[in-house]
């Protein structure tokens, strides 16, 4: 405070100069020369010289005391200026700090409040654009408890998650990219079968018997094709029919849902009962077209059904589980069957008609099937014999025979009953049963496959229109869902001979042969004889 008083005292003394000398410049100003004035202050009285002197004395301490009090005041003034930062967000002033690194330190705080009150989920803290404006202010004080409040208030948070979406319609919300393929993969190893091999001794596979004379090469693609031949399941193909997609979205963090909720809504989806009356003309085949279902459905949900059995006024059960996706599987099914021996009948006029004798003893032989099976959500769609592949040939039985040949007898050899066939179903257990024969399509004219007595001719539960033939030798062969017949009960037939029209009658769901062999009344694999 002292140096602010001295100057107001020189600006004082800096006045009173300026009112001694003004009389002298209006003087000069009154049209006097420079040495006039010189003249005139020659003669002044000494005292005025001294005063004058005096003056001039006091002047040059004026301004000293001047520069010393600017200096003075300048360095006061330095000391009280302080930094203050405007606070800017999305461009709109909030308020002021005294260093960024107060809102940095906010920003970070608010961050791991919000990790921690939402564990397991990606949280982000939007804080906007923040920006700042340094200006230097005399006794500046910034306003920085207000101003970090008010950005608190402003922030706001969202949690980053991935949809799971089926053919655009969004299923779920999960934490990330992780959980969800996670969870279609576990959708997926629902519906397919590990490979598991059968545990059947085999016997030696001729066509490795011989020395290679490939070198290693040969050696390796022969053990992997005998590998490849073993009985088991092996899925060949995994996907979705419906187009599921995973997209990152940022959404309200109380909207995302755990990984096994999300999965139990894809495979449960919607449930809808459905009941149905059996109307007169019905079939399990015919009421699973109807209402689009695999005939599986119908047999799980209705186990009271025996063999294909329905009557009319039977309720059944049609509810199916309708998840949100379609996993399709296709499967390569190998099988090894026997290969029935053949018999070569040696004709004897010596022996008496129905007498045999057997000559040399037969052996099966072996056959590796290899199906092509496609499901969807477990239920078999489609089922093909794509491969068939003799591991060890049968030895052929020969037996002796009396002369005498009986009409309608059969040789025990069987001819395939469709021209250019394509088998479709194989024999053995399908949809929880057992499927007594094997199902094929090709020429719809159906012949028989060996000679004998037809024993049938009529319609039979399951099997719509159907011809037994008995081929007085211990074999009988049936063939169903005939549209039509071209023999009657009793005729005598040749293997060959035309006996009637492919259909689709009875417990089918579309138009094929359903072929049958049994062997003193035991049901065979017609495969294993064809």
């Amino acid at each position: 405070m002292t140096s602010f008083k001295g100057m107001r005292h020189m600006k004082k003394v800096w006045e009173q100069t300026v009112r001694y000398f003004r009389p002298m410049r209006e003087q000069d100003s009154n049209g006097k020369t420079e040495q006039d004035s010189a003249e005139e202050a020659a003669v002044l009285p000494v005292w005025r010289r001294k005063q004058t002197l005096a003056i001039g004395g006091a002047l040059i301490l004026l301004t000293t005391a001047g520069i010393v009090g600017t200096q003075q005041y300048n360095a006061y003034v330095e000391r009280n200026t302080v930094d203050i930062y405007h606070v800017y967000m999305n461009g709109e002033k909030v308020g002021t700090v005294g260093n960024p690194e107060e809102v940095e330190k906010l920003v970070a705080l608010e961050t791991e409040e919000l990790t921690q009150a939402n564990p397991g989920k990606r949280m982000v803290l939007d804080t906007g654009a923040i920006t700042y404006e340094d200006e230097r202010v005399f006794k500046g004080v910034p306003e920085t408890d207000s101003t970090l409040t008010a950005l608190e208030q402003r922030f706001t948070s969202h949690a980053v998650g991935v949809e799971v979406k089926v053919d655009g319609k969004v299923i779920g919300v999960v934490n990330d990219q992780q959980t969800a393929d996670n969870i279609l993969a576990r959708v997926q190893s629902k519906y397919a079968p590990e490979l598991v091999n059968e545990e059947k001794e085999l016997k030696t596979v001729k066509t490795l018997s011989h020395k290679s004379s490939g070198g290693a090469a040969a050696d390796a693609a022969a053990k992997e094709e005998v590998q490849m031949s073993q009985p088991g399941v092996q899925v060949t193909e995994v996907s979705f029919v419906e187009d599921v997609a995973i997209d990152e979205v940022d959404i309200d963090p109380a909207k995302i849902s755990s990984a096994d909720d999300i999965y139990k809504l894809i495979v449960e989806g919607s449930t809808k009962p459905t009941k149905y009356v059996v109307q007169a003309g019905d079939c399990i085949g015919c009421i699973a077209q109807k209402f689009d279902i695999s005939p599986q459905v119908i047999y799980e949900n209705n186990s009271w059904i025996e063999g294909d059995r329905i009557t009319v006024g039977d309720e059944l059960d049609l509810t199916v589980i309708q998840p949100e996706v379609t996993v399709r599987t296709v499967e390569k099914v190998v099988e090894h069957e026997a290969i029935s021996a053949p018999v070569e009948i040696v004709k004897n006029d010596e022996m008496r008609v129905g007498e045999s004798k057997t000559i040399t003893e037969g052996v099966d032989g072996t056959q590796s099937l290899t199906y092509l099976i496609e499901k969807q959500n477990g239920y078999v769609v489609s089922e093909e014999l794509i491969d068939k592949v003799v591991i060890q040939e049968p030895v052929t039985a020969v037996v002796e025979k009396g002369t005498m040949v009986v009409l309608g007898e059969g040789t025990g050899r069987f001819a395939i009953p469709v021209s250019g066939y394509r088998i479709t179903s194989k024999f053995g257990k399908r949809w929880g049963r057992m499927h007594n024969g094997i199902d094929m399509i090709g020429n719809k004219t159906i012949m028989a496959a060996d000679s004998g007595v037809v024993e049938f001719v009529g319609r039979k539960q399951g099997l719509g229109n159907a011809i037994i033939i008995d081929h007085k030798n211990g074999f009988k062969t049936v063939y169903g869902h005939l549209s039509s017949f071209k023999v009657s009960k009793g005729d005598k037939v040749e293997k060959g001979d035309a006996i009637g029209i492919m259909g689709n009658t009875g417990n089918s769901t579309g138009t094929h042969l359903h072929f049958e062999i049994h062997k003193n009344g035991v049901l065979q694999n017609p495969l294993k004889y064809l």
